[in-house]
């Protein structure tokens, strides 16, 4: 018998998570130690490299095709985050934020969007002033104990390696979106499968 890992079961979650994840129009993330696993590697011409996580670029595009807004919070700059964002149509990133309380504040505010409608994931100190703000902050299971005592929600996979993904797939789970956006992966251009199945 094979042993396969269970989707996100929303009947489990508290229902004041179930109210926070079910605002949740913009998703702001970090970089460093979300997107990726906290690693900077640097070669030897200077140049910085990160990893990403395939499946956390595959959260992203169904975050979008949700209809939803996606931005990135780095107090890092990194040319190889701008690349990413291109790869993934975010719009939105911004780098080198001293404080990403602030950073996060004025992003909304662009965007007319309160704190309650905004999810934030970080996963060090320096994010504990943007997760504190925002109406649900989640935090990969690898963070810093500061931040995960902060978070409303802890993810089970850990920074860069689908942490992302497990977020997305739980708000949108929660907002009753998610096998709308798996059938649109089964029956690309909106077809429907047969009674056979074909």
């Amino acid at each position: 018998m094979i042993d396969r890992p269970r989707a996100t079961d929303v009947s489990t979650l508290s229902p004041r998570l179930i109210e926070r994840c079910g605002a949740i129009e913009l998703l702001v993330l970090d970089v460093d130690g979300v997107l990726t696993d906290g690693s900077i590697l640097i070669d030897d011409r200077g140049v910085e490299i990160k990893r990403f996580h395939v499946r956390d670029g595959g959260g992203i595009a169904a975050w979008r095709k949700a209809g939803k807004r996606v931005a990135i919070l780095s107090a890092r700059r990194s040319a190889a985050v701008e690349v990413r964002c291109r790869e993934l149509g975010v719009e939105t990133a911004i780098q080198g934020a001293d404080d990403k309380r602030e950073a996060i504040v004025a992003l909304a505010r662009s965007d007319g969007i309160s704190s309650d409608r905004v999810c934030f994931m970080g996963d060090d100190l320096a994010d504990l002033g943007a997760l504190e703000w925002c109406g649900l902050a989640i935090c990969p299971v690898d963070a810093a104990a500061e931040v995960i005592a902060s978070a409303h929600y802890v993810t089970r996979n850990a920074g860069g390696r689908g942490a992302v993904r497990e977020a997305i797939e739980l708000i949108l789970r929660v907002q009753g979106r998610w096998e709308e956006i798996v059938a649109g992966y089964r029956f690309p251009g909106g077809g429907e499968a047969s009674v056979d199945g074909s």
